[in-house]
C-alpha cells in the first residue's frame, strides 16, 4: 500500500544508513586487507608480502567496481535493492576467488576479513530481518560452499563464530525493531487522535452524520482484510484515510447539507465537490498520501458514471472502490434527515444488485462473505435514535 521509503524523512535515513555502510565496509576492507596481506607479513613475520599477489588484486578491482554500481543505484532511488545487490556481490565475488585461489591447490584454506563481522553486526541498523538474515546465512553459505568444495573441515571455525555473532546481532536487530515499533504505534495513536478530532467537528455540522466515518472505516477495514492483500501496518493506515473520506464537506453549507427535502440540480452540484476539496485539503499533510485516492474516488462508480473524475473499472484506485462499498451501505443503513434507515438484508440487496455497475464485482463477492460480520457490528453499535426525521419526503 505504501512504499516504505516513500516519506522524504525515512528515504534520507535509509539513504545515510547506506553510505554510512558503504564507508565503513571499506574503510575496514582496505585497513584488514593492508595490515593482514602487508603490514603483518613483512613486519611480524619476516616474510614475504603477499599484498603483491596478482590474483589479490583481480579480487580487490572487483570489489571496488561494485562501488560505482551501488551508488549508481543510489541515485535512482533503488534503496531497497542497494544493501542486497552490495552483499551478495562481495559473496560472489569472495567465492570466486576463493575458489581460483585454493581449488587444486596445496595451500591450506585461509579467508576472510574483518568486514564480514561488520556486516553481520551492522545489517540490524537497517531494521530489517529479511536484510540481516541475508548477510548471516548468506556469510556461512560462503564458507560451506568452499568447505565442501575444498573438501576442508578449517571452515567450521569461522562457521561458528558467525552462528554466535549472528545472535548477538539478531538481538540488536530485535531491539531496535522494538523501539521503532513503539515509536510507531505512538506517531499512529497521535494521528488518529487528530483525525478523529477533525471527523467529530465535521460531525457536529450534521447530527445525522454522527458516527457514519467511524462506521465506514469499520466496514472497510473489514472488507480490505477479506481481500487478503493488505499487512495490519497498511490497514491501520486505512483505516485513518477512511475517517477521512468526507472530510471535504466542512466545506459544504449547512443549508444544503441539512436540508431535509430534496436536493435542487444546483445544490447536488456543491455536494459532488466534496470529494475534490476534501483531498486538496490534505495533499500537503504528510502521513495520509494514501488518503488522497480515498477522499478524492469514493464516489466514483465501476460503470464511469461517478464523479468527479467519471472514472471506470480498474482504472477507480483499489482502496476507493472498497471505501465505496462500505461507505454505501452505511449510508443506507443509517437515518438522515429526510429518510429513515434501511434493513441491512435491503442494503444488501442493493449493494448486489450494483455489482458490476456501482460496484467492482470481486469487491462485492468479498462483500458477501463480510456481511454477517458487518450485521453483527450494524446490531451492536450505539445508534441515536432521537433525531427526527421528516418522513414527507421520499428519495
Amino acid at each position: 500500500m505504501q512504499n516504505s521509503f516513500k516519506d522524504p524523512s525515512l528515504h534520507h535515513e535509509e539513504k545515510r544508513a547506506i553510505k554510512w555502510f558503504l564507508a565503513l565496509f571499506y574503510i575496514l576492507f582496505i585497513s584488514f586487507e593492508i595490515f593482514y596481506y602487508y603490514l603483518h607479513p613483512k613486519y611480524v613475520l619476516h616474510t614475504d608480502v603477499l599484498i603483491f599477489d596478482n590474483s589479490r588484486y583481480y579480487y580487490h578491482l572487483l570489489i571496488f567496481l561494485l562501488f560505482p554500481l551501488v551508488i549508481a543505484m543510489l541515485k535512482r532511488g533503488k534503496l531497497y535493492l542497494v544493501k542486497y545487490l552490495f552483499f551478495l556481490g562481495i559473496i560472489f565475488i569472495t567465492i570466486l576467488y576463493d575458489s581460483v585461489t585454493y581449488l587444486n591447490s596445496d595451500s591450506v584454506y585461509s579467508s576472510g576479513n574483518i568486514v564480514e563481522v561488520f556486516m553481520i553486526l551492522f545489517a540490524p541498523i537497517f531494521v530489517n530481518t529479511t536484510f540481516f538474515w541475508t548477510v548471516s546465512l548468506g556469510t556461512i553459505f560462503k564458507y560451506l560452499f568452499i568447505g565442501l568444495l575444498l573438501k576442508t573441515t578449517v571452515v567450521f571455525f569461522p562457521i561458528a563464530v558467525i552462528l554466535i555473532l549472528s545472535l548477538l546481532g539478531f538481538a540488536i536487530l530485535k531491539r531496535y525493531q522494538g523501539y521503532v515499533d513503539a515509536i510507531k504505534i505512538s506517531y499512529d495513536n497521535q494521528l488518529s487522535g487528530i483525525v478523529k478530532g477533525v471527523i467529530a467537528t465535521i460531525e457536529l455540522k450534521d447530527p445525522y452524520t454522527k458516527g457514519h466515518s467511524e462506521r465506514v472505516a469499520y466496514y472497510a477495514n473489514s472488507l480490505a482484510e477479506a481481500t487478503g492483500r493488505f499487512t495490519k501496518d497498511e490497514l491501520r493506515s486505512f483505516t485513518n484515510a477512511c475517517l477521512l473520506h468526507d472530510i471535504g464537506k466542512v466545506n459544504i453549507p449547512d443549508s444544503i447539507l441539512m436540508k431535509p427535502g430534496k436536493l435542487s440540480r444546483e445544490e447536488y452540484e456543491i455536494i459532488k465537490t466534496h470529494p475534490e476539496v476534501g483531498a486538496e485539503a490534505i495533499t500537503k499533510v504528510q502521513g495520509l498520501g494514501d488518503t488522497l485516492e480515498i477522499i478524492k474516488s469514493h464516489h466514483e462508480r465501476w460503470d464511469g458514471k461517478g464523479y468527479p473524475e467519471q472514472l471506470k473499472g480498474n482504472k477507480i484506485p483499489y482502496l476507493a472502490r472498497i471505501v465505496s462499498i462500505a461507505d454505501a451501505f452505511d449510508a443506507m443503513t443509517s437515518s438522515r434527515s429526510y429518510r429513515a434507515a434501511m434493513s441491512v438484508e435491503e442494503a444488501f440487496k442493493r449493494i448486489v444488485e450494483g455489482q458490476g455497475t456501482q460496484f467492482d464485482p470481486d469487491l462485492v463477492e468479498n462483500f458477501r462473505e463480510v456481511f454477517p460480520e458487518w450485521i453483527i457490528f450494524h446490531m451492536n453499535y450505539n445508534w441515536h435514535h432521537d433525531l427526527p426525521v421528516n418522513n414527507n419526503y421520499i428519495g
